[in-house]
């Protein structure tokens, strides 16, 4: 019989002799046996060592069952606010894992999960992938529970559920789902159940893996979900009514379903003016599609339509590549492969050593390669104008897939000028249509139209004039807000 159907006996002694089977060649489990005071009986305390908070366990439990005296309900008293009876052995061999201390008493077939986890955390600092504005200044860090604390904290509704879940044969990782119970659609939230249950793998370890298992379409370049190290914008998320996925171990959540637009909003475009924001998400979009086809259009212009060029402007780029022995395409590749491997030292280096490898990178270096006439002056500024427009995006999974997607359409550039630049847009427009999320179309509300959604996607409406969710998530509770500027009507 494995651990999943046995029960435990009531002998204290086989029950000990059975945790020592499970737990061979395991130095930092402690056993310690002792005598509950209140009750009389023989008992013993299981517990992993760098998992438990050694102040707690003293304090609320061994104090408390060794030195107090009986008590009116018969049974034994500790000052722990978690205790859970558990009658299996796969039950309490989960629980000690995950850093619970586990009371077995003499002559009961219960053995008791007492809540004294202490592992180390870190303390909570700024997000360092997407650093706040105007909102507040804490990230998630890589405790599930904290992380859920944090958004409790925004949302302070008995409607917020959380579900939990172990994924992971032998990581055992505890996986929570967030979301709002009288609004969120069901059937996404069942959706999400069915595939986190569904995952059988040895651990999974941040939310990047969960989301490989759980997206509708993993072999897409475009992310279908959107990851977040920020309590406030996955508090904004679930209001709109969107599930969250918390990953214990993890310092950032995911949130699903996602549309292509929502990867260029932020939650600070709520703390600034509307038409700031508006500004901003149309600056961003713009960047998008600059970061994307740039270095194309320049391959295809210099390579097959130099005559739509104006003279003056084709004699000084004539006169940029005179010395350059390379075809554009190559120019470009050599650049862009340089950028993308001073952007990866960059991020693997610490970061005082980081930047001083931009600096050098991009002045030094690039100042070097145009004076020796291996790259052109113009192509060093176009490159220069694509990553900069590529940091503007605020998604970093996004930002990845753009810097795939450029590479693409610089190919078919070389191979078919504007030709090619036009079929890569009308596939990447069909494959946007194409796409899902957890059911949500991904290219709402641009197709299928959503009309009410336009006041919250390239452009913000004031706050006070959007009373309903996004038509996207198909939430139960369209309407969010009342009427907030009533005051005015009523002077």
């Amino acid at each position: 019989m494995n651990t999943k159907e046995e029960n435990i006996t009531k002998s204290l002694n086989e029950s000990l002799g059975r945790i020592e089977e499970i737990f061979t060649n395991t130095p930092d489990l402690i056993i310690r046996k002792l005598s509950i005071k209140q009750t009389g009986e023989l008992a013993a305390i299981i517990y992993m060592e760098e998992l438990t908070d050694k102040a707690s366990l003293n304090q609320n439990v061994l104090a408390p069952l060794q030195l107090e005296t009986g008590n009116s309900s018969g049974d034994f008293i500790t000052t722990v606010g978690y205790v859970k009876p558990h009658a299996k052995w796969e039950e309490l061999r989960l629980s000690i894992i995950l850093g619970y201390s586990v009371l077995f008493i003499e002559g009961r077939s219960t053995a008791y999960a007492l809540d004294t986890k202490g592992f180390p955390q870190r303390a909570i600092e700024d997000p360092q992938q997407e650093p706040s504005l105007k909102g507040a200044h804490q990230g998630f860090i890589e405790t599930g529970s904290q992380n859920i604390a944090m958004i409790r904290r925004y949302i302070a509704d008995k409607e917020l559920k959380v579900k939990r879940y172990i994924v992971g044969q032998r990581g055992q990782t505890p996986v929570s789902l967030l979301y709002l119970e009288d609004v969120t659609q069901p059937d996404i939230i069942k959706a999400l159940e069915e595939r986190i249950q569904s995952i059988d793998v040895d651990a999974i370890i941040n939310t990047g893996e969960l989301a490989e298992f759980i997206e509708d379409q993993p072999l897409a370049l475009l992310p279908q979900m959107i990851t977040t190290e920020r309590p406030d914008t996955a508090a904004s998320q679930i209001l709109q009514g969107r599930c969250v996925v918390v990953v214990d171990g993890s310092p950032s959540v995911l949130v699903a379903p996602a549309t292509f637009m929502s990867f260029f909003q932020t939650v600070d475009d709520y703390s600034s003016r509307w038409s700031i924001s508006s500004f901003l998400r149309i600056l961003r979009i713009f960047a998008f599609f600059i970061a994307i086809f740039l270095p194309g259009i320049f391959i295809a212009v210099i390579s097959f339509h130099f005559e739509i060029i104006p003279l003056k402007l084709l004699l000084t780029l004539g006169e940029s590549r005179g010395q350059v022995p390379f075809p554009p395409f190559v120019e470009a590749i050599i650049m862009e492969i340089t950028l993308e491997m001073l952007r990866e030292a960059g991020v693997r280096l610490p970061a005082p050593v980081g930047q001083t490898v931009g600096i050098v990178g991009g002045i030094v270096i690039g100042q070097a390669v145009v004076e020796a006439g291996l790259i052109s002056n113009v192509m060093v500024i176009v490159v220069a104008f694509t990553a900069i427009s590529s940091f503007i995006i605020p998604n970093q999974d996004m930002m990845a897939a753009v810097r795939i997607m450029r590479f693409m359409m610089m190919i078919l550039a070389t191979w078919f000028g504007f030709v090619g630049l036009v079929v890569g847009m009308m596939s990447f427009i069909g494959r946007l249509i194409t796409l899902n999320s957890l059911g949500t179309s991904y290219s709402t509300p641009i197709a299928p139209f959503r009309a009410m959604d336009w006041k919250d996607t390239l452009l913000r409406v004031p706050l006070w004039m959007m009373n309903n969710r996004p038509a996207s998530t198909n939430s139960r509770q369209s309407k969010r807000q009342g009427k907030s500027r009533g005051w005015k009507e009523n002077k």
